[in-house]
């Protein structure tokens, strides 16, 4: 699992929308988690339960091809992932669960501190505030400075699939979709020059991705997906920021994960010949 070093611990937030702040150093996900990496996942720790101690869905995918992401994805299964990455257990690390690994059971809350106290680097849905920066400030210090698309670029992109990737492109419905039937989606990473300040790739169109922040009994998303206008790609909260139910499984729906502390060197997982690690 890729991932990329968002510094500048402190910086202001976005005078425009009051996100974006973070005052710590972290790692994010380079790009979204591809069914790859899925696959990996329930092959080691058998499929999460995909809502409130329920029916699971997670096995099941639309997109197929290992480079894609990984998508109908539940808000609770995501969370799942991440805790399988901290401790090894899909019912422990920062999302609470009253199960066990087999089976997790229902979902009782979320504990940063405790988790870092316990593992002391945890793998985490980013927050309102880690996925805004990571996406749309401009890495130039502690500054409140941002784009207003996460392709280094106040204009809106385009959703041309052009080789090579002249930038600022996004995979997006723009006049009709980027790729279309069957695949809609891209692989990760496709738009090689169209990453953010920072070197993410897709935080625009794509996949809509899950964040931690609780919305009451919702679950916020950023992004926008495939069959998203270019408003959903914008940094405005307004338009750009959705929520949902923590077990809806839609098939626009995935994540990316992020690491804090920010770790040197780590392996992720490990068991036989099956490595997952983070890579600078």
């Amino acid at each position: 699992i890729d991932s990329v070093s968002v510094g500048n611990a402190g910086n202001a937030a976005d005078i425009t929308t009051g996100y974006g702040a973070v005052d710590y150093n972290y790692r994010i996900g380079k790009y979204e988690i591809t069914n790859a990496q899925w696959n990996a996942f329930t092959a080691l720790s058998g499929n999460p339960t995909g809502n409130d101690g329920g029916y699971n869905l997670g096995s099941y995918y639309f997109f197929r091809d290992d480079r894609q992401p990984a998508n109908n994805v539940s808000w609770y299964e995501a969370a799942q992932f991440c805790n399988y990455l901290t401790s090894g257990d899909k019912s422990k690390g920062v999302y609470l669960f009253n199960g066990n690994n087999v089976n997790p059971g229902s979902f009782l809350g979320v504990d940063r501190v405790a988790a870092k106290n316990t593992y002391g680097v945890i793998y985490v849905l980013p927050t309102r505030n880690e996925w805004y920066k990571a996406a749309y400030h401009k890495n130039d210090g502690i500054t409140g400075n941002y784009w207003l698309y996460p392709t280094q670029s106040n204009v809106i992109p385009s959703n041309d699939l052009i080789n090579p990737d002249p930038g600022n492109n996004a995979n997006f419905y723009q006049n009709g979709f980027t790729i279309g039937s069957p695949s809609y989606v891209t692989s990760v990473g496709e738009f090689e020059n169209s990453e953010s300040a920072y070197g993410t790739y897709d935080q625009g169109g794509n996949i809509s991705e899950w964040n931690e922040t609780l919305d009451g009994s919702l679950r916020g998303m950023w992004g926008g997906s495939f069959d998203s206008y270019a408003s959903a790609l914008w940094s405005s909260p307004l338009i750009n920021y959705d929520a949902d139910a923590p077990y809806e499984e839609v098939i626009s729906f995935g994540f990316r994960i992020a690491s804090i502390p920010e770790p040197a060197t780590l392996s992720l997982l490990s068991l036989g010949l099956l490595v997952l690690k983070i890579k600078r």
